[in-house]
């Protein structure tokens, strides 16, 4: 039945004021948590002088219901000041410099690359373990990936050199997250003075979308593999690195992509009710820069000589047997340091006995004179 006559306040002042030096004890918590330990924690600051509760105060704590404490405390806590437990540091001068943007997902020109790290920590991020660096160019779907071990700005910038030198077109533009290890002063130094005429943005904060390319190849090309094992040793790097070699010529040379052509937002009376998408062709990336002027002639030809003598079939076989090679391999042993140093050494500049024939990885190809 519908209450007539509303009823009167069943706890006084004393009790907000009970509240007030009990919830800030707690921390804050949650009325659920709060609740039942009201009486012991009175009890408890009453014998070091913070409470001095009367019995009247202690029966009120005993039967007072969660509903009620919960619209007490959202009523005196809109009145404290909470400082925050941490203040967030200022951020440095050069990171209002960097355009914060999404790329465009209709770019017609390679060289446009969304950048990530994806981190294979396992249940623990403690101590250093190996993480993938990924590129993948917008225009083309060509994709580039490179295991390091740790997030220094050491490894990370040994990481861009070589994809640097294995990519047969230029780069224009690179798209990190805002993640520490893209956004820093070496990085800067990297982009602006090592590599010239290369435009370095980077996506929104809290927003993964502007990075959905990348993102979406971390599940495919990526977790997909290595999945959410930890792996934090130089021999698991190396072998790892084996692995993403043969990845490198069999998605690029031999896996069609689609892209986007067309999107339609399909609305009825002012409401959204789809968004319609057309794709087209799949083709491979490698086929796709050929429809372009990004690559050079001399490159062309050797990307086609390199794909005329893989087998596919036998490749994808190879790609499997390097996976179960480097979870046969053990992980750092505690309470030990891994030498990263190790993990530097030009794997491209060496032929390895499991693909002797491919000749192409070990020799670099290198940007063109104008964007270098």
């Amino acid at each position: 039945k519908p209450r007539r006559r509303q009823r009167g306040r069943t706890y006084g002042p004393e009790l907000d004021d009970a509240l007030r030096v009990i919830d800030e004890s707690f921390d804050y918590i949650c009325a659920e948590r709060l609740t039942p330990n009201l009486v012991w924690m009175t009890q408890h600051l009453a014998q070091h002088g913070e409470l001095k509760p009367s019995d009247q105060l202690l029966s009120h704590m005993e039967r007072i219901s969660v509903s009620t404490v919960r619209r007490i405390l959202q009523r005196i806590r809109q009145d404290q000041a909470r400082l925050p437990r941490r203040k967030a540091p200022p951020r440095p001068q050069y990171f209002q410099s960097i355009p914060a943007k999404r790329l465009p997902w209709d770019i017609a020109t390679p060289g446009h690359f969304e950048v990530d790290l994806v981190h294979h920590c396992g249940p623990s991020a403690s101590g250093e373990y190996v993480c993938t660096l990924q590129m993948v160019d917008v225009a083309t779907g060509w994709s580039e990936r490179i295991a390091v071990l740790g997030r220094s700005y050491r490894v990370i910038e040994h990481a861009f050199r070589v994809i640097l030198r294995r990519l047969p077109f230029p780069v224009r533009e690179v798209h990190p997250d805002n993640g520490s290890e893209f956004l820093n002063h070496h990085m800067l130094r990297l982009w602006g003075d090592s590599v010239q005429g290369v435009t370095f943005s980077r996506s929104r904060p809290y927003l993964k979308n502007d990075n959905r390319l990348v993102e979406q190849k971390n599940a495919t090309l990526v977790r997909a593999y290595l999945g959410f094992d930890r792996l934090d040793s130089v021999a698991q790097t190396l072998a790892a690195n084996r692995l993403l070699e043969l990845m490198w010529v069999y998605y690029n040379l031999f896996q069609p992509v689609m892209h986007l052509v067309d999107k339609d937002i399909i609305r009825e009376d002012g409401q959204l009710v789809r968004i319609r998408r057309r794709h087209d062709q799949p083709r491979t990336p490698f086929d796709r820069l050929c429809e372009t002027q990004a690559i050079l002639p001399q490159h062309r030809e050797q990307l086609n000589a390199l794909r005329d003598q893989v087998n596919p079939r036998a490749l994808r076989q190879q790609i499997y047997d390097a996976l179960e090679a480097l979870f046969a391999l053990p992980g750092a042993t505690p309470d030990t340091t891994e030498d990263v140093h190790l993990t530097l050494l030009d794997h491209y500049s060496e032929t390895p006995a499991h693909w002797p024939d491919l000749q192409f990885n070990r020799t670099p190809i290198h940007q063109s004179p104008d964007s270098v």
